[in-house]
This record gives C-alpha cells, structure tokens and sequence, in this order.
C-alpha cells in the first residue's frame, strides 16, 4: 500500500524531478520504480520522476543519467537522484559531480569488488537482455568510485535484512549523512513505501526559497 498525502509544499514539490537510478540487471519495471511514479501521479506530480534504464556498462549508464540530470534541468526542475543497489552507487559519484542530492536505497558501495564473483554471462531479470560481465565492468566501476562522499548529500535508506549487502558498510560508508535504518526487510527495502514522503521532503529541502 502506498501513502497517500505529503507535507510537503506542493510549490516545492513542482519544482522537483527525482531520477530513479535502478540496480544491476534492473529496469524502469521495478517494483520500487513503479511505486515511486505511481505515487507521484497520486500527489500530481506527473513531471517529478525519470527512471532511465541504465545500459549494463557503467560509462554508458552514468551517460544516460547524466541525460537525464540534463533534461530536469532544462525544464527548470532540481534533479533529485534516487538510487538502489548499484543505482546508490551510480548516485554517489553524480551527486559529487553535479552538485546534487541522493536518496540510497541499500546501495552497492563497492561494486567493483563485490561483483567480481559474478564475472561471466548475464541477463537482466525484466529485459531479458544478455551480456558478459567482465573486468571492463569492473575497472568502470572502479573509476567511478568517490574516496570521501559529502555527507550533507545523502539520505540513506537500509534495512537490516538485506541478504545481498551488509547494510553496515553503508552506514559506515555515509556517516554524517542523514540515515534511516529499518530493522528486519530485505535487500529490495520491503519498507520503501512508507518513505515516499521523506525521499520528496528531501529533495525539496535543496531547492533555495524564490525571490520575487
């Protein structure tokens, strides 16, 4: 079930996009990406969300997020970066890079590290796309690693359940940062929809009041 209204200012919330950066052999048809459109168009907020699908190579998927970022902000929107999994780490080093904020929902913090057990043949679970997962992912994914994210940036999602990740290294890893640690769930953040009014208060909270 999704939560029906939000605090905050629907003036504020106009002015908002977030871009839903999904996760390693994700898509736009994830459960959590649908959720967070589906509840927008409730609040009616048509134009606050993108969720680009993000091609398997991590240069390719930063450029399409960078499309993204580009096209919010050329529609005078603040572009808020929403990240799970591998998506929070994609969101770390944009966030750096363009001046943003990002919510990081159980994010991957070093993917370069933690998926080379899985070198080898893949296939994205909604496409059906495959590839091979190979060093070139993995080196990619280490140049875009941040040594020191700021932690003014992040609101950090986790539960406590996740089988894939150790929620604790992401604690460690945005310490400073804004965190909500739920206890018990799962690596899909069973408890995603109840902080679909935070993830936009967050986002509207960098946008500078207007002067007339």
């Amino acid at each position: 079930m999704l939560p029906s209204a939000m605090t905050a200012l629907p003036d504020a919330a106009h002015r908002c996009r977030l871009i839903y950066l999904h996760g390693f052999n994700s898509a736009p048809a994830s459960t959590k990406a649908r959720q967070l459109q589906q509840w927008l168009l409730q609040q009616g907020l048509p134009q606050a969300c993108a969720c680009p699908a993000l091609p398997h190579l991590p240069q390719a998927a930063i450029a399409e997020a960078e499309q993204a970022i580009a096209a919010a902000r050329s529609e005078g929107l603040l572009p808020t970066l929403v990240g799970s999994s591998l998506g929070g780490y994609y969101a770390t080093w944009l966030a750096e890079q363009h001046d943003l904020r990002a919510v990081l929902i159980n994010p991957a913090v070093d993917p370069h590290i933690g998926l080379r057990p899985y070198l080898g043949p893949q296939q994205n679970l909604y496409t059906a796309e495959t590839y091979l997962l190979d060093e070139t992912h993995l080196a990619q994914w280490q140049s875009l690693w941040v040594e020191a994210p700021t932690p003014s940036r992040y609101l950090l999602l986790v539960e406590t359940g996740d089988e894939v990740l150790d929620y604790r290294q992401a604690v460690a890893r945005y310490a400073g940062a804004q965190q909500v640690v739920v206890q018990g769930g799962d690596h899909s953040l069973r408890s995603f929809a109840q902080h679909l009014p935070a993830i936009l208060q967050f986002a509207c909270a960098g946008l500078a009041p207007v002067r007339a």
